[in-house]
């Protein structure tokens, strides 16, 4: 005989598995939209050097991203001016699958506004105590009439090359150039200026007469480190530039080369930049 107490047991039991199964589908649903947000891909950082450096210049900034485990790249710049440059760059990146973080320091920001325009993979664009350029504006408009201490006479030794000269920076200083160690490198130890020094890549004077094209930030959010005692790039001149472009700008206590004095604000900026892109 079947009696009241025993056709019920079965009915508690599937109202128990119904609950369960709902509690299953809600959290495969949870858990999927986690699983989806984790599995977006992470972006490749493409850090762009400036004048009298190279790739290397990155190096502790890359370790520190390295580890965090992104994919980082540092490609060369040939410094030899935006119509140049920037199209170079542009074609690199086209070999880049997925997001793109890039990031400039000083004159790259010139390459990198040029070469980043039109390209959909680039996400964010980071400038460290770098340029960033308005259509039509050349280097010599930005800083001429400024205090930078790479216009000052003295700053360089030429060396002329076909169609043109290349300009490295002097070490002595000659008033009113206060010399490498207190221009360009102002707060890096000496050991590691001399390496830099012996180490520069030439900028060619041309650079600074070539006009900039569209700029990419007028599409593409940005982010900037600014150098509160940077003599390259006066700080009142990456006010103005970071304030046009909109960037979200930190502030650090530095020279030029922040990159290398100070890497770890130089990756908080960037990792910032990552996060508000994806």
């Amino acid at each position: 005989m079947i009696t009241e107490k025993s056709t019920r047991l079965p009915r508690r039991i599937l109202a128990m598995s119904a609950a369960l199964a709902l509690v299953a589908l809600l959290a495969l649903g949870v858990g999927g939209a986690a699983g989806a947000e984790s599995q977006r891909p992470r972006p490749t950082i493409v850090l762009v050097h400036g004048d009298w450096a190279d790739g290397s210049s990155w190096n502790a900034v890359i370790g520190r991203l390295q580890d965090r485990g992104f994919t980082v790249v540092a490609p060369p710049n040939t410094l030899r001016g935006p119509s140049q440059d920037a199209p170079y760059l542009a074609s690199y990146l086209q070999t880049i699958p997925g997001p793109i973080v890039l990031v400039a320091h000083s004159y790259g920001g010139f390459v990198i506004t040029n070469a980043a325009t039109g390209n959909p993979n680039v996400k964010a664009l980071v400038y460290i105590d770098a340029f960033v350029p308005d259509e039509g504006e050349t280097g010599l408009d930005l800083v001429g009439g400024t205090s930078s201490c790479v216009v000052a006479d003295g700053a360089f030794n030429q060396v002329p090359i076909a169609g043109g000269v290349d300009l490295y920076l002097r070490w002595e200083p000659d008033p009113p150039y206060a010399g490498f160690l207190g221009c360009f490198a102002n707060g890096v130890d000496e050991e590691t200026a001399r390496l830099l020094f012996a180490t520069q890549r030439p900028a060619a004077a041309a650079q600074f007469s070539d006009l900039n094209g569209p700029p990419a930030w007028k599409t593409i959010p940005s982010w900037a480190l600014l150098g509160t005692q940077d003599h390259v790039i006066p700080p009142t001149l990456q006010e103005s530039m970071y304030e046009r472009a909109g960037a979200h700008v930190t502030r650090v206590k530095a020279g030029h080369l922040s990159l290398i004095t100070r890497p770890d604000a130089v990756v908080r900026v960037i990792l910032s930049a990552v996060k508000e892109t994806r």
